[in-house]
């Protein structure tokens, strides 16, 4: 489609304004369920991978060692890391709207092969395609999705969506307690079985995406002005109905078309025009990945080897974790666009990095069974979960449309590179059997989250209830 104005020039348009005047509506339910789906798919996956690695280290499956496992979840994360940087390059330059489906598809072609790997090396290649589809996925959509919500709601919704990751975790930890039991399918079978059913439910997802509209903002920074106009008008009968004359009083924003960038604008922006968030963002990211990516990782395998869990048993403790962690996004969201992110965002970190601590005290105590370890863990993700998701918020509405794909898949790719190590390392402690090596790796995690916290008080941006422009205003002078 050729553009109706050309690079560098300056428009005038009501169009972003016209979205955040939209009430809530049954339109952006679908908008947040088709496209914010994604998250549970990636809970999905790490639910099942770490449900499932008790099972991966039977003579009658692949018969892993914890290491292995570990380096299964680590090839999963670079996946992610290639996929974020590739999708993210891409839908800046083509569109959100054609990334949809595109990265959806590789996820879950890889998932379904992932559950047919006849041998470990052909397991690390499907799942390494596996992580490219989810790492992709995260740049197109949470690009997408801050750009057609309401700015008033977009702190809470943020949350919210990022949070329900561990609906994905919890459906996991259901979906193995049946599948893994060997009363109803062979050990042999049953976790071949489970990715399959990952595969199924991308399936579906495909179905529901199909009538999403591109972003009005990535159109009119590409200059297609008359099909922004478009869009936004059919967005606006959808959510007021056809044929109601609804006159809502907005202010035209100024607008600089940019069409496609590349890295020199990107690095440009980040560390020249905005190298306070660039740290900021840089921070948050590569503290949560490694606390996240550390414990979650290795959970089934610390319940196993040090709480002498049943494999079988490992998702009837992961099903409580996960609602900890959804409810700690749900209930705390709204507060980040009424407190502040400015307050609420070092407050997650912290207090997350102080009870994980608190928590590794207790457990090299001898203190903790499996009961009382998954409640502590509970709570502590409970805040932990709020600002992994506060994390992605930020990075994803700091930064200006013309490169928010590219942005959020940067942040993203160096924070889950750091913590890509991370279930490697932690899957070489728990080989170990040593509860103070474990206790040093949780102290690791701890601080890293206390230093995050310090860095968000002094950096964060006042965004609750500003629009994406107005966030951004400086930016358009370039």
């Amino acid at each position: 489609m050729k553009p109706d104005v050309q690079s560098g020039t300056w428009i005038e348009s009501d169009v972003p304004p016209r979205l955040d005047a939209l009430g809530w509506s049954r339109w952006h339910r679908r908008v947040v369920i088709a496209l914010g789906i994604t998250w549970i798919l990636d809970g999905l996956e790490a639910s099942l991978i770490a449900n499932l690695a008790p099972t991966l280290q039977h003579a009658d499956t692949l018969a892993l060692s914890g290491a292995q496992i570990g380096l299964a979840n680590t090839v999963y994360l670079l996946g992610q890391v290639a996929g974020a940087l590739g999708f993210g390059y891409l839908t800046d330059r083509l569109g959100r709207k054609r990334l949809f489906l595109v990265t959806l598809g590789l996820y879950l072609v890889a998932t379904a092969l992932s559950g047919l790997a006849p041998t470990y090396e052909v397991f690390l290649g499907f799942r390494l395609a596996a992580g490219a589809g989810i790492g992709g996925e995260y740049a197109a959509i949470n690009s997408a999705i801050d750009e057609l919500v309401p700015a008033r709601v977009r702190g809470q919704l943020g949350l919210a969506i990022n949070g329900s990751y561990w609906v994905g975790v919890a459906a996991g930890a259901g979906l193995t307690l049946l599948i893994l039991d060997p009363s109803i399918l062979p050990m042999d079978v049953g976790w071949r079985v489970a990715f399959g059913m990952g595969a199924l439910l991308g399936f579906a997802i495909v179905l529901v995406r199909r009538d999403m509209p591109e972003s009005p903002r990535w159109l009119l920074n590409h200059g297609h002005v008359r099909a922004a106009e478009a869009t936004i008008e059919r967005i606006e009968a959808e959510v007021h109905g056809p044929g109601a004359d609804v006159k809502v009083e907005v202010t035209r924003v100024r607008i600089k078309v940019h069409g496609p960038v590349g890295p020199r604008h990107l690095l440009a922006t980040l560390f020249r025009r905005y190298p306070r968030r660039a740290v900021l963002g840089l921070v948050l990211m590569i503290a949560q990945a490694f606390l996240y990516n550390s414990i979650f990782f290795s959970y089934g395998l610390i319940l196993t080897e040090f709480h002498g869990v049943s494999a079988d048993d490992v998702g009837l403790y992961i099903v409580p974790f996960a609602a900890g962690n959804f409810l700690g996004p749900l209930l705390l969201g709204r507060r980040f666009d009424t407190v502040g992110r400015r307050i609420m965002i070092p407050a997650t970190y912290a207090l997350s990095g102080l009870l994980l601590l608190a928590t590794g005290g207790l457990f090299l105590a001898g203190w903790l069974n499996a009961t009382t370890q998954t409640i502590a863990w509970g709570v502590v993700f409970f805040f932990a979960s709020a600002a992994a998701s506060s994390a992605y918020l930020t990075v994803s509405e700091l930064f200006p449309v013309e490169l928010r794909g590219m942005a959020i898949s940067v942040f993203y790719a160096i924070g889950t590179l750091v913590g890509a190590g991370a279930p490697t390392l932690f899957g070489a402690i728990v080989d170990t059997g040593e509860p103070s090596r474990l206790f040093a790796g949780y102290a690791l995690a701890s601080a890293m989250m206390l230093a995050a916290a310090v860095v968000a008080r002094r950096l964060c941006v006042d965004a609750e209830r500003r629009s994406l422009e107005e966030i951004n205003a400086d930016a358009q002078t370039a």
